[in-house]
Order: structure tokens, then sequence, then C-alpha cells
């Protein structure tokens, strides 16, 4: 019996693809199973291939498997497409509505599915009928997607429910017949436990509720809207409120107006989003207004690759403001850090008072996978230097609140707007500590170098997390997502006897260049695994000032997230 295997459902972009893949996932996820799936979909609203390639095991991984077991296909194009990933003696699942043809290496499987879905009512439960086949080959219990069906079509009424579980046990039934339980093929049980299962857009958006968020004005932009959708939900049962707006400047502009105002406040955007907010994230660092945004990295520039995978974002958020101005920038690597991340974000924003930048990826954005259960205790809320009436009160206070006042860390007391005796001036052009306009050299000098030694010296706890071989022949380096790929790419490399260590950057600004040199420094090779084509974090490696003899890339621009054995065959490569 298998502890883990590789499903994947593929077929035209509107036809119940996302739904076939999202039901089974979650149906597995529910028995114990560790799940991660990943879905490729064509940027447009209808048409197109599209798949979902879910990986269930009884360990966790965070990545898409290198092969497939198991492939249903709703058109000879999804065969076409991805037939070649199918191991010899994998199994196609595929409706003999379109006389489905197989190379030989899989036996192929040929079910009626939309006539079965017809007789059950319609031809619309062709993937109910589908996942009924699916779970005799993988030796399945029949009924194990009942509760997932329930949930989803209760309030359709009984008879719905009914017709559905019907259309599973035809399906089921039908290959049964064929012969389709194969050993092969069954997967050992799980213990039961369990567990969340969401994409990290989930998590970001629960953790910012958590972290005491209550307004974010954003525009919908792929593949950043399943924040925005989340929080729509959830948000008014807190008093909070998203707002759409008409575009990302506007987002970002409100965002500093709410959080001037005394709230929490995000946006969430992705690269071409970003693009348009840097001017408004420029007033941020000029107003010393704590506000978050949330990057969702996507295939560039232009509008390139709006659904596809790609890390390209990082020079832009770290350098694409005009002028100079402090910023953070962190980079989570899965839901669980994305939850957690909101919280060290805005306490981040509020405590150095600047913008901070949450920077994802599309595979990490949108995957779902088995994720552990979160707790508000993960989140503690710190404002920073914010003051009250009766702490002004007691300092000797001038007509103006004194705003900006010069301090040896460079962060000023901060008031919000109403509180007696803390009126100041807030402008985007140069002031004086009381917010007034200043534009003498002196002046300038002062408040330049008050801004930016905020974050001088600075290294967030957690920005570099080193693990497998303290003395290694190869360090692989990688940010985000890759996460998962890498990881497994570095056992499988231990196991053939090689030392390897896996080195993660979750923080890119301020950059940790003393953890990283620290966590690279006894390596013979460093890898960095990035996808994109220039190869920036290891720019960012050179302009910051991290050294080592010995430093490749390993680049994947094409809109495909990284397999492990990819990475794997590039190092067997290298030594």
């Amino acid at each position: 019996m298998l502890e883990q295997l590789s499903w994947k459902v593929g077929g035209q972009q509107g036809e119940g693809v996302e739904s076939t893949g999202e039901t089974f996932a979650v149906a597995l996820n529910r028995q114990g199973y560790y799940v991660y799936s990943f879905r490729h979909f064509s940027s447009r609203i209808k048409g197109g291939h599209s798949n979902d390639k879910v990986r269930v095991s009884l360990r966790r991984y965070r990545a898409s498997s290198d092969h497939t077991d198991v492939l249903l296909a709703f058109d000879q194009e999804s065969i076409d497409l991805n037939v070649g990933e199918v191991k010899p003696g994998g199994i196609v699942i595929a409706d003999e509505k379109f006389h489905p043809t197989a190379p030989d290496h899989v036996r192929l499987f040929v079910v009626p599915i939309t006539k079965l879905a017809e007789a059950c009512g319609s031809a619309i439960m062709k993937n109910m009928v589908s996942l009924g086949a699916s779970a005799c080959v993988l030796g399945l219990p029949v009924d194990i997607f009942a509760e997932v069906i329930e949930e989803r079509f209760a309030r359709k009424g009984q008879k719905v429910v009914e017709q559905n579980m019907e259309a599973v046990r035809r399906g089921f039934e039908y290959v049964k017949e064929l012969g389709g339980a194969d050993p092969a093929f069954a997967l050992k049980p799980a213990d039961g436990t369990r567990r969340l299962f969401m994409m990290g857009n989930e998590a970001l958006g629960l953790g910012a509720l958590a972290a005491g968020a209550r307004i974010m004005p954003a525009y919908p932009i792929t593949p950043a809207s399943d924040v925005m959708e989340y929080l729509i939900k959830k948000f008014p049962k807190v008093g909070g409120v998203v707002v759409q707006t008409e575009d990302e400047i506007a987002a970002m502009t409100m965002a500093i107006g709410a959080a001037y105002g005394g709230a929490r406040a995000l946006t969430c955007t992705s690269g071409p989003g970003l693009s348009l907010m840097m001017e408004a994230i420029g007033l941020s660092g000029m107003t010393e207004t704590p506000v978050v945004i949330i990057d969702t990295q996507r295939g560039g520039p232009s509008t390139g690759l709006p659904t596809k995978q790609e890390q390209s974002d990082y020079l832009a958020a770290l350098f694409g403001t005009h002028g100079e101005i402090p910023k953070i920038v962190l980079t989570p690597a899965t839901p669980e850090e994305c939850f957690t991340v909101m919280g060290q974000a805005f306490n981040y924003a509020e405590q150095y008072q600047c913008p901070v930048i949450v920077l994802t990826d599309l595979q990490l954005s949108l995957s779902k996978q088995t994720t552990d259960l979160l707790s508000l205790d993960q989140i503690q809320i710190d404002r920073g230097q914010l003051v009250t009436e009766a702490e002004i009160a007691a300092t000797d206070a001038k007509a103006h609140f004194q705003r900006y006042a010069l301090t040896d860390s460079g962060i000023s007391p901060r008031v919000l707007p109403g509180t007696k005796g803390g009126l100041h001036h807030v402008t985007g052009v140069e002031h004086a500590e009381s917010g007034q306009p200043n534009e003498s050299a002196e002046n300038r000098a002062k408040m330049m170098s008050k801004r930016l030694r905020k974050l001088v010296g600075v290294e967030l706890p957690g920005s570099v997390v080193k693990t497998g071989d303290a003395s290694p022949e190869v360090a692989l380096v990688g940010v985000g997502s890759n996460i998962g790929a890498i990881g497994e790419a570095a056992e499988r490399l231990r196991a053939d006897g090689l030392r390897v260590s896996h080195v993660h950057l979750h923080a890119l600004l301020p950059f940790p260049v003393q953890a990283l040199q620290s966590a690279i420094a006894d390596a013979k090779r460093v890898l960095v695994v990035e996808n994109n084509a220039t190869g920036q974090i290891r720019h960012l490696m050179a302009h910051f000032g991290v050294e080592h003899d010995h430093i490749d890339g390993l680049n994947k621009f094409n809109g495909q997230p990284f397999l492990a054995t990819e990475i794997y065959e590039h190092v067997k490569g290298m030594v």
C-alpha cells in the first residue's frame, strides 16, 4: 500500500475541474491525510486547459510531486498535455464521450462519465461520477465524499444530495466492474486527525483579522483577490469593512488615511498594482504612517502571466519607491507563516512607523494544503509609541505636538487625530518636527537621517532559518513557496550521502546580512533557487555584502513552480 500518491484532474476551465479537485482534496484531508493541491488555470473566465494536481500522503509535503499516479481527464487535450508525467503503469480515467486514446505506458479506463451523470439527473454531475471512479481505483470507500457533498449541496435539498451521491456510487461500481480496484494504488489508512485545509491567501486574511485589522481598501487582481474575498465575508462580523476602490492608487492612499486615523489598515495586490502604489508607499514613509501591503507575486512584466508562478517583485518591493524611506519586507513560506506574519507585519509597521510589505507568490497564495491548527495566542498586538492624552499632558507640551521629534532611535511619538494636545501638521513634503513644511538644507539632512536610522543595524528575528547539515557541501537558499521543493530535494540528496543544508529567507528588508552570512559560511557551494530570470536574490546578496566564493543560481521562469526533482538533478550535476 502507498504512503503517498498524486492524482490530477484536467479539462476545460469552467467545466467543473476546480470543484472536482476541491471535493477530492477536502475529503482526503478530513480522513487525516496530508494534502497539497496546486491548480493550473488559464487567464480567462471560461475555456482553456485547467488542471488540479493533488498530492495525498501520510507525511507533510509542501510541493507537488514529480509525477502523477492517476490522471482523470475530461477531454483528450488533458491526456495529451499531462500523460507524459503519468508514471509507467499509472492510470488514466477518461470519459468515453470523446473517444479517448492514451500511450501504452499507462492503463486507460474508459468510463461513460457523462452518460452515468445524465442517468442520475444531469450531465453536470460528471465530476461526481469521476470522483467515484477515482475512489475505486485508489481503494477508497465509496462514501468518503459523503460529508463534503452533504455540506456543499444541503442548501439545495436532500434530493440533490442523494443524486450526487448516487453519481459517485455509479462511477465507483462501473470501474469496479472493469477491475479497477488496483492494490498497487491503494493508500495506507490515515489516522483520522482533523487539520485545516487552506490556501495562503486565506491564512493571510485570517492573520490580518486576528492582528486587529479592520479596514482593507483594495482593487481586485489575480492572484491576490482571495484575500479580499475572504475578508469581505469576515470583516463585517467584527465591525470591519473591505472597500473596493477604483484602482490601486486609491486603495493605497485610502489605507494610509485609515491608518493615520488609528485603524490597523492593509491593502492587497500583485505586481502591476504594486507598481501603481509606489508613489503612495513613499507618502507612507514620509509621513511615517504605519500600513501593511500584501503583494502576491505573479508572472510579469506588464500583464504577463496573471495565473502563473513567479518571484520577480523582490527588487521592486525593496527599491521601487522614489526617494529613500525605511521599509520592511517579509516573506512567509507556509500558510501557518502567512497567519503569524500578519501579526508581525502590523506590529512592525506601528513599532517602526513605516510601510511593511508582505511578499508572497502565486504558489503559496493559491495552493491549498493541510495546515496545522492556528491559535490567536500566536499573534500579540503591539501598537508601538502611540501616546495618550495623559502622556501628552505630563510633558512640557508645545503649541504643536512634535509628531516628528528628532530621537536617537529615529522613531517619534505618534498620536491619533483628535487627541487633546496632539495637534500637528501632516504633509508629503519635507517637514520640521511639528510636521510644518520646511525645506531648509539643515532640516532636510536631520529629518532624512532620522527616518533612515529606524532600521539601521536591525535584523528581524527569524529572518533566516537553516536546517540540515552544519558543514554542507551544498547550501540551498530559497524564499517563499520554494520551501517545499527545496526541502524535499535536500532530503533526497542527503539520502544519497551528500551533505546539504536548506537556508530559507523569511525577511528581505532589513536584509539579514549577518544571519545569512553565518548560515552559508561553512558551505562549500551555495545554490540560490528562485522563480525569476535574473537571479534577484543573488543580486540582493551581492548588493548587501553577503560573501561566498561559490554562489550559483537555479532560475525557473516559465510560470511553473519548482519540482523537487529539478533541484535534485541540478545539484547532482554540480557535485
